[in-house]
């Protein structure tokens, strides 16, 4: 959570490293919907247009309305009587129905426009949803080991939401921005180049002042953003602690730091405000000076008979609306610049390289009398060949339903031993067979539902406790409801959850604290013999529960493990006294093997690790 947090504040201060190429591979994304774009084009010039020639017809009126009155005013000057002033105010009439058909019009085009644009920039960023998860599917757990969660969750939830937005929110009002500037700069060249030229002048008066304002006030908002992100740091800290806080009486500390940050905060957003608050009336002021000229000229131009007074209403409604865009277009640079940033992110994990399905090349062994099979073994987590192998010739044989106990101390290479069964890494020598068969031959899919695992940290989704356990099944159509129940009674999940209020149907929050620690690696296991596999691991599976669990989980093992074999990877070697056989591994080797008496009786490293178990902590000190 902490790092989606920090993502997301930093985000605004990150910018592209290829804006270009970046752009156009986005932009590769839309093209699908050609047709789709072509008519968004279309219907944003056409809206455009009418915009634009709106003031210019409004103008004819005016223009008819002056001639009016000054033909008028000569005629009285003349001596001459007259009843009303002669003003054709039936083409004055339909002037303004024409004006009112034209906005009419341009308010459809930009309806469906807008409508069309939200379709594509949705479906859009759906199949980029769609493509990144694919990819996330066939990522190794490489990748997943080596970046962290909140940096994969960062790409694949905010990065997300930044582009779809920008999509549907900017992405139309750019493309209207460019063409109204266009079209604009082209009617006002039609209409009168002079005017035009005193238009286009406070242009420059726009960009250097945005230029100056715009990275003071972009600095200032990233500030803003970093204060914020290192409060709400702060905040979940003291809340998720709270009971720590009040032990220690540390309630004013917290609330003393709580109001530096906030006062950083403070500072950081009155200052952004500030920036970001005098950039529009500068923009405004340049606009008023467009005003202000094209007052003077056109009225020099109107009083010598050059220039008429409609043109000069036209130009002064063209100045905003030539300014307009210029504005939008600054404004939208910092939020383009985010979103190719994000593109850019999504695309170094669609870029990633797939899992390879590699072949062995080795014949297989129909007749092997073992289940699984490692010969001479060699693996390491470096990619070049270079790099120090955790193993260099491992060799392992496990017969049908053995219970074999994996110890050894931190880094011995358990973890690895199980990494390389499941084919979440492939080894750099030597085979593993199952059933003689080298596992590389074996689809990963098909291979894995022959496992089912138990870790020691459990993972529960958002739901019931009868859809957790049911998570483990291959075949959900043909799920019964008394194979769940049957599982959760062998794993003595039946017993708490008859008790729960909702039973079964207890739903259970992201992280399953409404349940203890044991009850929810109940649960997980309940999953696993749900799954009825050929291959069970349990890597320490029961390391977190208490006592009384430990024994629940051990009865049950001795019935569900009957008829499969099983791989049991633990520190409390109190737990696998009664396994087949146990391998005791150090720096990625075995270095002995037995059942728990032979190697007691070898009073080897074994023996040292299950007696320093039962030693007092200053024997375990001197021991060491």
């Amino acid at each position: 959570m902490k790092n989606q947090t920090k993502s997301a504040a930093y985000m605004k201060a990150k910018k592209a490293k290829d804006f270009w190429g970046t752009t156009f591979r986005l932009v590769k994304y839309m093209s699908t919907r050609f047709w789709g774009l072509i008519l968004t084009f279309v219907l944003v010039i056409a809206a455009t247009i009418m915009g634009t020639i709106a003031p210019y017809i409004l103008g004819l009126a005016t223009t008819e309305i002056y001639r009016g009155l000054q033909e008028g005013t000569s005629l009285q000057e003349a001596g001459q009587t007259i009843q009303q002033f002669p003003i054709d105010f039936t083409l004055i009439r339909n002037i303004l129905i024409t004006v009112g058909i034209v906005y009419i019009t341009q308010s459809v085009f930009q309806y469906f426009q807008s409508f069309i644009t939200a379709r594509i920039a949705q479906k859009t960023v759906y199949d980029m949803r769609k493509e990144l998860k694919e990819k996330m599917s066939t990522l190794p757990i490489k990748y997943y080991d080596t970046h962290s969660n909140g940096d994969i969750m960062s790409r694949a939830i905010n990065d997300m939401d930044q582009i779809a937005n920008t999509l549907q929110q900017s992405l139309s009002q750019f493309i209207i921005s460019v063409v109204q500037f266009v079209t604009v700069l082209t009617v006002m060249n039609v209409i009168d180049i002079r005017l035009t030229l005193v238009t286009i002048v406070t242009v420059p008066i726009s960009f250097l002042l945005i230029a100056w304002v715009a990275p003071k006030s972009q600095r200032q908002f990233a500030s803003q953003q970093r204060e914020l992100g290192v409060l709400n740091d702060q905040v979940e800290e003291t809340f998720s602690g709270h009971t720590i806080v009040k032990t220690y009486n540390r309630e004013e500390d917290e609330i003393e730091k709580f109001v530096v940050q906030s006062s950083k905060l403070n500072e950081a957003s009155w200052k952004a405000q500030f920036l970001s608050g005098i950039m529009m009336p500068l923009v405004s002021f340049s606009r008023d000076l467009g005003y202000f000229g094209v007052a003077i000229v056109g009225g020099i131009g109107v009083a010598n008979g050059t220039v008429s007074l409609g043109n000069v209403q036209a130009f002064i409604q063209y100045v905003n609306q030539f300014s307009q865009p210029v504005r939008q277009i600054a404004n939208l640079a910092n939020t383009i610049q985010v979103t190719i940033a994000s593109c850019e992110r999504v695309f170094e994990i669609l870029d990633e390289e797939e899992m390879e399905e590699t072949v062995s090349g080795l014949e297989p062994k129909p007749a092997s009398p073992y289940k699984i099979e490692f010969e001479h073994v060699q693996f390491g987590y470096g990619d070049s060949s270079e790099d120090e192998l955790l193993m260099t010739d491992f060799n392992l044989t496990v017969n049908e339903s053995e219970m074999i106990a994996v110890v050894g101390p931190t880094g011995a290479g358990k973890s690895t031993l199980i990494n390389l069964l499941e084919r979440f890494y492939d080894v750099k020598g030597g085979s593993i067979r199952y059933e003689g068969v080298d596992v590389r031959d074996i689809d990963r899919a098909e291979l894995r539902s022959r496992f089912s695992m138990v870790l020691q940290d459990t993972w529960l989704f958002n739901g019931t406790i009868w859809d957790n356990i049911a998570y483990g099944s291959h075949d959900k159509e043909n799920l019964t409801d008394e194979q769940i129940l049957e599982a959760s009674r062998a794993a003595h999940v039946d017993d708490f959850v008859r008790r729960l209020p909702d039973g079964y149907n207890t739903v259970l929050n992201e992280e399953g604290t409404n349940i203890s620690q044991g009850q929810r690696q109940l649960i997980t296991i309940a999953r696993a013999f749900l799954a009825d596999p050929d291959i069970l691991i349990l890597d320490e599976a029961t390391s977190s529960v208490d006592t009384r669990t430990e024994l629940l989980i051990q009865k049950a093992m001795e019935n569900l493990l009957q008829d499969r074999t099983s791989f049991v990877v633990a520190h409390r070697l109190s737990t696998i006294r009664d396994a087949d056989k146990i391998i005791v591994m150090n720096h990625g080797d075995v270095i002995e093997t037995g059942n728990h008496d032979e190697l007691m009786d070898q009073d080897g490293f074994y023996a040292d690790l299950y007696n320093s178990q039962f030693q007092s902590p200053d024997e375990q000190l001197k021991a060491v």
